[in-house]
């Protein structure tokens, strides 16, 4: 079973979504956020490259890799190191915004 390790700004990232969707929609809202992070993190941790490989960031060394969240307004971000079976959260990315943010983003 894979290893996940979050980044430090994926962390942050993720507690300030889930703390703003409880502000905006309630606790609810943010429970979902919580659940769905479990959710992804139960088949990431079971099959770490189930998700597909992110196009915007193609022909970089790592392969990262995507899946959505929040009826796919939001793309969670990884990559997965197989040599120490890890799986490493970099980013939560809103689709809203400018897809080469996101390039510039991801170094």
């Amino acid at each position: 079973m894979a290893k996940i390790e979050w980044t430090d700004d994926a962390k942050l990232i993720f507690k300030t979504y889930v703390k703003n969707a409880q502000l905006e929609f309630g606790t609810s809202t943010a429970r979902k956020w919580q659940s769905e992070r479990n959710s992804i993190e139960w088949r990431l941790e079971r099959y770490p490259v189930s998700y597909p490989l992110e196009y915007l960031l193609r022909g970089r060394n790592l392969h990262y890799r995507l899946c959505h969240l929040m009826h796919r307004r939001f793309k969670l971000i990884y990559y997965y190191d197989e040599a120490e079976d890890t799986v490493y959260i970099v980013d939560i990315w809103d689709t809203r915004m400018n897809p080469k943010a996101l390039i510039r983003r991801i170094k």
